[in-house]
């Protein structure tokens, strides 16, 4: 019970961060009080790290690398290409800012990703001069998609890389997997999205508002470098599991040339970068593993392993129904990152192997990147794109997320399990 509370608290801290506290500092001091109290010891920590300092690393490497490829310009440059390609067609703007939203969290994870293009896409809109419902429409748009399609690759997501080296899934097998999977997703996002928002619209816009495309590019070798360097990520990350090459490896190596570039153009700020980089993302994952972690000593990952368990034993679509709807809920209520940690030790747990693990962690996985859209709380991303646009003047009530969440999050939700399902066979 001890175990439970503190998880709970710890969440609470982090979503609601009393007295200006941040997240990573809200998860250590859940993880302190647990190691004070012998809920999780000392000696598990090594364990802990091994589980969560790749994923971490790789994640910041990814922001990093997005970063400065965004103050190079080449995501508004391709912004203003998706605006120039809509024709002037309101719903046809929206369809391309959803394949592109999930194009960008794909290769640079969703947390860049709604960084990055909540920005831009308002900044768009107040140049298409948009009205308030339009410019809603379009933000929900990118930050939905980061989040709801960041499943194709590993790097798409810090659960998708901590799933991924928890069950020793490669990232050729992953993608393998996965990749259907997302585009039945982006498909199901773009479907509900029209149903839902398509008339809040304009059914034209001037194409003449539009700058330029090349006006926002602020550096050239910045820019050029980022489109070498994407596709050598991906070799990289595919090459990198037959040698024993860790994928933070890849993606620093990525970010370091870039970042080399950058420091030699004079025109990104390289240093300005690196130091609003997201490092206590790091101390962020290990305390919030090291609170959860407190929840196999009480049996509650257990008792959770073993219910996924039985629900494996009737076949592939029970395990992925299991796993991704319990997950989704526990996101939703949680968050999304304690949510899968505590499948992930279920199933570790529950002695399930073979062709079932693989439906438990991957239905796990889905849950976990699509069932956060259900709730402002549900996942980090969400919170940091509320912030946003608050920010930006366009202020969003918990009321009014959890309205679009219940029209969108269901229905693409069942559509990422039953495309698990039939990929998984």
């Amino acid at each position: 019970m001890l175990a439970v509370l503190i998880v709970l608290a710890t969440v609470a801290l982090v979503i609601w961060r009393p007295l200006g506290i941040g997240p990573a500092r809200a998860a250590t001091l859940g993880a302190v009080v647990a190691l004070l109290l012998g809920v999780v010891h000392v000696s598990d920590l090594p364990t802990l790290w091994n589980a969560t300092w790749n994923a971490t690393l790789s994640l910041v490497g990814l922001i990093v690398l997005s970063l400065l490829l965004d103050a190079a310009g080449l995501f508004r440059w391709a912004a203003l290409h998706v605006a120039r390609w809509g024709g002037g067609s309101g719903r046809r703007l929206l369809a391309l800012l959803v394949v592109f939203s999930a194009v960008v969290a794909a290769l640079f994870a969703n947390d860049g990703g709604v960084l990055i293009l909540t920005p831009i896409v308002l900044e768009l809109a107040a140049l298409l001069n948009l009205n308030r419902a339009a410019t809603l429409t379009v933000a929900l748009a990118v930050g939905f998609v980061v989040d709801a399609a960041s499943l194709p690759l590993t790097v798409s997501n810090l659960t998708n890389i901590i799933a991924a080296d928890a069950f020793k899934l490669g990232f050729g097998a992953y993608a393998g997997v996965m990749l259907p999977v997302d585009l039945a997703v982006v498909l199901a996002c773009l479907g509900t999205l029209l149903l839902a928002y398509g008339r809040t619209l304009p059914r034209r816009y001037d194409l003449a508002a539009l700058p330029e495309p090349a006006s926002a590019v602020k550096s050239w070798g910045v820019f050029r470098t980022g489109w070498l360097v994407t596709p050598l990520l991906l070799a990289g990350a595919f090459l990198a599991e037959q040698f024993g090459l860790p994928l933070s490896a890849v993606v620093g190596a990525c970010a370091l040339i870039v970042w080399i570039v950058a420091a030699r153009s004079g025109n990104v700020g390289s240093r300005a970068v690196l130091k609003s980089a997201p490092w206590n993302v790091v101390a962020f994952s290990l305390a919030m593993y090291t609170v959860v972690y407190g929840l196999r000593g009480a049996g509650v990952t257990g008792a959770y392993g073993a219910w996924l368990s039985g629900w494996a034993a009737h076949g592939t679509l029970s395990a992925v129904l299991a796993s991704g709807l319990s997950v989704a809920a526990l996101s939703a209520g949680l968050n999304n990152l304690p949510a899968l940690l505590t499948a992930i030790l279920g199933i570790q747990g529950s002695g399930v192997s073979g062709h079932a693990q693989q439906a438990l962690a991957f239905g796990s996985l889905v849950g976990a990147d699509i069932g956060p859209k259900l709730t402002p709380i549900g996942s980090l991303a969400t919170l940091l794109w509320l912030h946003v646009l608050k920010g930006r003047g366009l202020s969003v009530s918990w009321g009014e997320y959890l309205r679009a969440g219940l029209v969108l999050t269901p229905p693409v939700l069942l559509v990422g399990l039953l495309a698990l399902w039939l990929r998984l066979g």
